[in-house]
Order: C-alpha cells, then sequence, then structure tokens
C-alpha cells in the first residue's frame, strides 16, 4: 500500500486517491484506514483460536478509555506548555500516544500483541520513505511540513515529522482503532458460532 501511495503521488495520479497535502488529505489510499480492517480480521481470526478476551466489556471499553487519555493528556500537557513549538505540540501528542497504545494492550492481550507488531511493520518502511522524501524534496505528502511548521534541516525535520509521529501517534491509532474493530470481530466470530450450535444470540 506503502508503494502504490508513493507511486501514485510522485506520478501525479488522482488527489482524491493519491493527495500529496501535508497529512495525506484522507486520501482513499493509505495505510491508515487498514487498521480498522486489520483489527477487526484479528480479533476474528483469534475467537476463532480461541484466543478469547476476558470479556467483551474489557475489550470494547479499554480501547475507548485509551482514546480518551491520549486526547485529555495532549490537552492537560499542551495547556501547561501554553505557547510551545509544533516540535514541542508533536512530542506531547508522541508521549500522550504512548500511554494510550500502553492502556489499549490490556483491552485483549493477544489482540493488542499481533495489533502492535503490525503497527510497526506497517509504520517503519514509511519512516524510511519519509527520510528519502524529504532528503530528496519528492513534493508528496511524506515530505509537506504542516502548516506553520518552523523551517528545520532536513534530519531535524525527519526527526519531528516522520520518526516521532510514525512511531508513537499512528501506532497509538492502529493499536486502539484495531483494539476497537477487533472486538467487533469477536463479537462476530462469538456469534456465528452459538449460531451454529443452535444457541440464542
Amino acid at each position: 500500500m506503502t508503494v502504490l501511495r508513493v507511486a501514485g503521488e510522485r506520478q501525479g495520479w488522482s488527489p482524491d486517491w493519491f493527495s500529496p497535502v501535508a497529512g495525506g488529505g484522507l486520501a482513499i489510499v493509505g495505510i491508515t484506514w487498514l487498521a480498522p480492517i486489520v483489527g477487526g480480521w484479528l480479533g476474528y481470526r483469534l475467537a476463532q483460536a480461541g484466543l478469547s478476551p476476558t470479556s467483551m466489556a474489557r475489550a470494547a471499553g479499554l480501547p475507548l478509555v485509551a482514546l480518551a487519555v491520549v486526547f485529555l493528556l495532549a490537552a492537560t500537557f499542551g495547556r501547561l506548555a501554553a505557547g510551545q513549538t509544533a516540535t514541542g505540540r508533536f512530542a506531547v501528542w508522541g508521549m500522550a500516544s504512548v500511554v494510550g497504545t500502553a492502556v489499549a494492550l490490556f483491552a485483549w492481550p493477544a489482540l493488542g500483541r499481533v495489533l502492535l507488531a503490525y503497527a510497526f511493520a506497517a509504520r517503519l518502511p514509511v519512516v524510511g520513505v519519509m527520510w528519502l522524501a524529504i532528503a530528496r524534496r519528492w513534493g508528496t505528502h511524506y515530505d509537506a511540513p504542516p502548516p506553520g511548521f518552523p523551517s528545520l534541516l532536513p534530519f531535524q525535520r525527519w526527526l519531528y515529522t516522520g520518526a516521532l509521529p510514525q512511531l508513537t501517534i499512528w501506532v497509538a491509532w492502529t493499536v486502539i482503532v484495531g483494539a476497537l474493530a477487533g472486538a467487533l470481530g469477536y463479537a462476530l466470530a462469538d456469534r456465528l458460532r452459538q449460531r451454529s450450535r443452535g444457541l440464542p444470540p
């Protein structure tokens, strides 16, 4: 997916599918949208393998708590560091995301471990792509700085807009959203299992 996205942006394909604006512009082609799909599928498969969560309430509830924790911590530290630079805001969101990821891992540990591995497997190549894009000025969303971002040396810009968010914020997104979808996947597998046994849902 990442290779396709790079090709589409560099070739100037439809911006609805391959947007080159900073942040990706909610383009259709991107690994961001894979998190709920992968999470739901993994939850379904784990349920089939008999690796069920402790409870449905925990599997679905803790990811919501994790999401709230990320925003609460980011908002709190953001107020404490009022007037911080753009790089400081990235650091605050990064720290909040690490805590949120940790909370979400306890929702359904078997699923959380797999989602965490998937998150790093998906995001590490993007970190590499972003370095190439920034160093070579590709003109893609991978090297487009956020609005108002200060002028930095290529390595510094990659560190703050590439490595930091990809390995914290987007890992949190993958684990938290994937865990929510995984709970739904478990619920679907459980319902299908009960129907196959002739039990009421």
